[in-house]
């Protein structure tokens, strides 16, 4: 039994293979970082635009309870706005119009009870909020001003 020598053809041609292997790796690996720094970046900002969806959604909920405290609910009236800024922001503002419903005709009371005296006048309120990035919410809120049967509501938030 002979001894065998395994010899390669060409020992010179076999160095250098590890480093377009490590530059393919750290290539691979590079497009990965980029990647998720992206998706990152991404989900900051979506973060960042529903913070403004909510700001939006704050601003119109405060131009309803502003239109609601000092509005002016008078049947005669057909719109009446109330604008303004959120109070401890800049950029946050509502847009709130109350409009007679029914042409502000008053509706009556139920028949045979003790509301027999007075009516309803129905109003709706839209308010229209918006924050930073162009984010815009806009609620409608029905309103019941029970009152004396007459064309003119008097008192708080009458003429």
């Amino acid at each position: 039994m002979g001894q065998h020598s395994y010899t390669v053809a060409n020992p010179h041609r076999a160095h250098g293979v590890a480093l377009p292997i490590a530059l393919l790796l750290l290539t691979l690996l590079l497009l990965l970082a980029v990647a998720a720094m992206r998706s990152a970046s991404l989900g900051f900002i979506m973060a960042g635009n529903e913070q403004f969806r909510q700001n939006a959604f704050m601003a119109s909920e405060t131009g309803i309870e502003q239109a609601m405290a000092f509005g002016a609910f008078n049947p005669e009236n057909t719109s009446v706005a109330v604008n303004g800024t959120v109070p401890g922001t800049s950029a946050d503002t509502y847009r709130s119009t109350i409009v007679t419903q029914l042409q502000g005709a008053p509706q009556g009371a139920v028949f045979g009870s003790s509301w027999n005296a007075f009516s309803s006048y129905h109003f709706e309120i839209q308010s229209t909020g918006t924050s930073a990035r162009n984010a815009a919410m806009v609620h409608v809120q029905g309103v019941a001003v029970i009152a004396p049967y007459s064309v003119v509501v008097t008192g708080a938030g009458g003429p």
